[in-house]
């Protein structure tokens, strides 16, 4: 409720200011004397030429003599050629040739183009502006109907002094005061936009950067329907800037866009329009990234490019086609198929041809199918390819590209291509029955063929049965297909799956998720409302600039990429020794360029989606003090975020930097090695740095031991202490587990495989077991031989005993008195009684134990 309070207020302060602007302009038209800023009426319009001599004669209608002021100058603006720079665009090199015209023409302009350093256009002295003629003639024109109040007038000489159009020279500062007048004028949308985005940026120093004003002028662009604002101010809801963060603003925000965006699409020809998204991307990712190739995230670890022996990912697009060309020549028909779906969708660099593409489709289907429709062959290998194929060529004559559309035709072809079960066919032929084209309208029909297409996993099929399913109000199953269709990023999927998030159907509200997917759809129609195609043209062009301000308008419109890219574009620090600097025919970067606060806020704002390269990049500012004052805790816990993803080695060497020096974290040379050694874990190719490290920090961890410093130096690593088991445990463990003995022992402590035994590796378990059942039972027979040796023993030597006792006595006899008889088995003095577990051998049980003790 309060939000639409707010939006209410907004909107009243709106409507105050454009009538006033309303009563200004009919003051005007009135005759009525008004003012400039200093106080001084408005002074007619220059007299330089004889087209604005008009101005001198007045009249009543000052508004339409203005229109017609504009018209001309447009006229003149129109048949003004804009100059191209045709040598930049061989910045980027690309083999032999390449690279010889990179040097030929830094050779060039080092020969004859070096001049002395211009003033830079961002400089606000009173030097006086040089015009072309015709220029200026235009120019002249529009200020005179600018000072008449004419929209058009303020808002082409604003265009024109912010971007530099028909050459005209940047000049910010007078850029941001006809948009300000045109706001205030009649609240154009565009011009609140601008204002917005100066605010928020500070661009080119014409106004300090205040987000709290940038919010507002967005908001109010917003509330006029301005698609750029509103994904702003969805933006800047979603990620707090400006303002605290609001989940329900964002999605209201983000949804207004999605709306636009989802007409935008089904506004096309059948199947709607086709978003690639061929604009949207990383330039850093162009050169290997941030970090240059192997070191960055993007061409490093599991990203990193590995050329194959039937492929090659370094392949440029121009090699590709010659390949495909070269076997589509020589009769291969999955490459003639490449090479149409190539010209069909067309590529970054390259424009789709829809008439090469039908050319290349028609040539494979031409292998399957005679002119009257019957198979010449049926080798299953061409039929697939050939099916293919007749989708495309039905898809082109459904829609009408490259030819006449045609539903007799494009259904003919859908059906040659179904006896093959293709699934792009299946999902035509399900179209055309769902709208009727062509065909009686049937759902159910239509529903059939997008379930096979579906089972096929073909993303469109799968979005449009969801559909059907949520009208029956199934919302169970909708959803089931619409995720499957949001896995390859389907926009009509993420907006079904918004929607059902946001108001709660089969499920509890989400906003969080609901946002997320609102977000998604808005950034793939990057068509309607975004200047990636300007900002990259500009960059190629080496109009580092324009590029610029083309990327930062959107990237505060919440594009990760374009994010990345502005800050790209201002980092200064792509190395720690530039040889830019010392090479005499290098351009200095003018003022525009020169902005490491704004680089740092763009770095911030990408790390923040999950870029990990600029979060190591945020890193590294903190840690120089690169447009904010040097913090290194906050540097530690840039890497520390980083190297959490497990994926970046830059920042798990970083952190082993900073633990060996003790910057922002205590010094630990122990913690420092284990990160050197992760980072070389998670790259194999930063090999040759982390060896170095390593060998710097065990000297210095050396030094340390030995002159019993306070840093933690690098201690071994622990042996894995071994189990000790008794008797007991290792036999009982030895029986139950062929190999008990060896658990928790390390591989070292194995000996290594040698040629003599390796035979012992292919002994069966079932022998091992028997020889050691064997080895304990013959243990055991000899164990119970030894006792019975024993016990022999020990009765001869008894009875040897008594004999010698008995002829004692008789000796005895024969001289004293009697002697009590010997008692039969008794001991000998001084020796104990045989009380052992076994009995005796006199006793009747012996033989018993004997023969149980045999095995019985």
């Amino acid at each position: 409720m309060k939000v639409r309070l707010l939006h209410l207020t907004w909107a009243l302060c709106l409507f105050s200011g454009v009538a006033h602007a309303l009563f200004e302009r009919t003051a005007i038209k009135k005759n009525l004397p008004q003012t400039e800023a200093g106080g001084t009426p408005a002074a007619a319009a220059p007299e330089s030429t004889e087209s604005v001599a008009k101005w001198q004669q007045g009249g009543k209608d000052n508004g339409s003599q203005a229109s017609v002021a504009v018209q001309e100058a447009l006229s003149i603006l129109r048949n003004m050629r804009t100059p191209k720079n045709r040598l930049a665009r061989l910045e980027e090199t690309s083999g032999f040739v390449g690279t010889s015209m990179y040097y030929a023409k830094e050779a060039f302009f080092f020969l004859f183009m070096n001049g002395p350093r211009t003033d830079d256009y961002l400089q606000t002295g009173s030097s006086e502006l040089r015009l072309s003629k015709p220029l200026a003639e235009a120019v002249h024109l529009l200020e005179g109907a600018a000072k008449e109040r004419e929209p058009d007038a303020l808002f082409l000489l604003a265009e024109m002094n912010f971007f530099g159009n028909y050459t005209h020279p940047r000049n910010y500062k007078e850029a941001f005061r006809r948009y300000n007048d045109l706001a205030s004028l009649n609240g154009n949308g565009s011009a609140q936009h601008m204002i917005g985005f100066m605010y928020a940026t500070g661009i080119g120093g014409a106004v300090g950067r205040d987000q709290a004003k940038a919010l507002m002028y967005h908001t109010f662009a917003a509330l006029g329907g301005n698609t750029k604002s509103q994904m702003t101010a969805a933006y800047r809801h979603h990620s707090g800037i400006g303002t605290p963060r609001n989940c329900n603003e964002a999605a209201y925000w983000y949804k207004h866009v999605a709306d636009k965006a989802i007409a935008f699409s089904r506004s096309g020809p059948p199947g709607g329009q086709i978003f690639q998204q061929k604009h949207v991307y990383r330039l850093a990712d162009e050169k290997g990234g941030v970090y240059g190739e192997g070191a960055s995230v993007v061409s490093s670890g599991l990203n990193a490019n590995k050329a194959g022996p039937n492929s090659d990912s370094h392949a440029n697009i121009d090699d590709v086609l010659e390949y495909l060309d070269l076997m589509s020549r020589k009769g291969d028909l999955k490459a003639t198929f490449s090479l149409g779906t190539l010209h069909y969708d067309g590529t970054r660099t390259t424009k789709h041809n829809w008439k090469t593409a039908r050319a290349y489709f028609r040539i494979v289907a031409r292998k399957y199918w005679a002119r009257d429709g019957s198979v010449l062959t049926e080798d299953h290998g061409i039929g697939r390819v050939a099916s293919k194929a007749a989708g495309y060529l039905g898809r082109m004559s459904l829609r009408g590209e490259g030819m006449e559309q045609s539903f007799e035709k494009a259904l003919v072809w859908f059906k040659r291509g179904l006896a093959n079960g293709d699934a792009l066919c299946q999902y035509e032929l399900g179209l055309m029955y769902l709208n009727g084209f062509g065909v009686r309208k049937d759902p159910v029909t239509a529903a059939d063929y997008f379930k096979e297409a579906a089972n096929q996993d073909f993303t469109s099929a799968q979005s449009y049965l969801g559909q059907l399913f949520l009208d029956q109000g199934d919302v169970s199953t909708a959803i089931r297909y619409f995720d499957l269709a949001a896995r390859h990023g389907h926009i009509e999927a993420f907006y079904h799956l918004a929607e059902i998030s946001n108001n709660g159907i089969g499920r509890e509200r989400s906003c969080g998720v609901a946002t997320a997917y609102y977000k998604l759809v808005a950034e793939k129609a990057e068509t309607i409302h975004s200047s990636f195609p300007e900002a990259n043209e500009a960059y190629n062009d080496g109009d580092s600039e324009t590029a610029l301000v083309k990327y930062m308008m959107a990237a505060e419109q919440g594009y990760e990429s374009a994010q990345a890219n502005v800050a790209y574009i201002l980092d200064e620090y792509k190395s720690i020794f530039s040889l830019d600097s010392l090479l005499p025919w290098k351009k200095q970067r003018s003022s525009l360029l020169q902005n490491t606060v704004l680089a740092l806020i763009y770095w911030t704002r990408s790390a923040k989606q999950s870029n990990i390269d600029s979060m190591v990049k945020m890193g590294d500012y903190y840690l120089r003090g690169h447009g904010v004052e040097a913090d290194m805790e906050k540097a530690a816990a840039c890497y520390q975020t980083a190297a959490e993803t497990h994926q970046s080695a830059q920042a798990r060497w970083n952190l082993g930097w900073i633990h060996e020096n003790g910057l922002g974290v205590e010094q630990d040379f122990h913690l420092a090695k284990r990160f050197y050694d992760q980072a070389l874990e998670t790259n194999q190719e930063a090999y040759l740095p982390v060896k170095m490290s390593l060998m710097k920090l065990r000297l210095r961890s050396f030094w340390n031991t030995i002159t019993r410093g306070k840093v933690n130096s690098i201690q071994p690593d622990p042996k894995p202490s071994k189990k000790e088991f008794s008797f007991n445990e290792w036999l009982s463990n030895f029986l139950e587990d062929p190999h008990p003995y060896y658990h928790g022992a390390e591989d070292d402590d194995f000996l290594e495989p040698s040629p003599e035994n390796d035979y012992m590796d292919d002994i069966d378990e079932s022998i091992v077991e028997s020889l050691v059942i064997l080895a304990l039972a013959g243990a055991l027979a000899f164990l119970v031989y030894y006792r019975q040796q024993r016990q022999n023993h020990h009765r001869r030597e008894m009875e040897r005993q008594q004999q010698q006792s008995q002829t004692q006595q008789q000796q005895g006899a024969d001289q004293g008195p009697e002697q009590p008889a010997a008692i039969p088995n008794a001991p000998v003095p001084g020796q104990q009684a045989d009380g052992g577990f076994f009995p005796a051998p006199d006793d009747p049980n012996f033989g018993q134990w004997v023969a149980g003790g045999v095995g019985h």
